[in-house]
């Protein structure tokens, strides 16, 4: 079994690679092959859809920065606290370019086969970023 450092450096080399600079087949080196994303949508997203998912993001926020707070690795499983800022300068998920810079932050847990990945649950707040898109308005009646 992989050691805790090891698998930290491989979340932390994936996810900067991914997030930070588009490269998201680096996600190969971490995810398993039968990876499954669960999030907001009850429908848990597989390895190609998640890849879809940030390459979208990455062209709506091409100034994108995610950067991993804390990452915690017991046994076979992972928890991960991060935030991702940027400018929406191109339309996403059907909201047309606002040039708003916006900030949203979650967490990820994540349990590893071997020295991959197959399954992660994440939480956020997508009424955080609508918010802060002027899509809606959270907390004022």
């Amino acid at each position: 079994m992989p050691h805790t450092d090891t698998r930290r450096g491989l979340i932390e080399k994936a996810w900067a690679a991914a997030w930070g600079q588009g490269d998201v087949d680096a996600l190969d080196t971490l995810l398993s092959p039968a990876y499954l994303r669960h999030g907001q949508d009850p429908h848990p997203q597989d390895l190609n859809a998640f890849k879809a998912a940030i390459v979208t993001t990455r062209a709506a926020f091409p100034d994108l920065v995610t950067t991993i707070d804390d990452i915690l690795v017991e046994g076979d499983r992972a928890a991960i606290r991060w935030h991702s800022a940027g400018t929406h300068v191109n339309s996403f998920l059907g909201v047309p370019p606002t040039e708003r810079r916006v900030e949203v932050s979650g967490a990820t847990f994540a349990r590893f086969e071997g020295d991959r990945i197959v399954e992660e649950h994440v939480t956020w707040d997508p009424r955080a970023l609508l918010s802060a898109l002027g899509v809606i308005r959270v907390g004022q009646d």
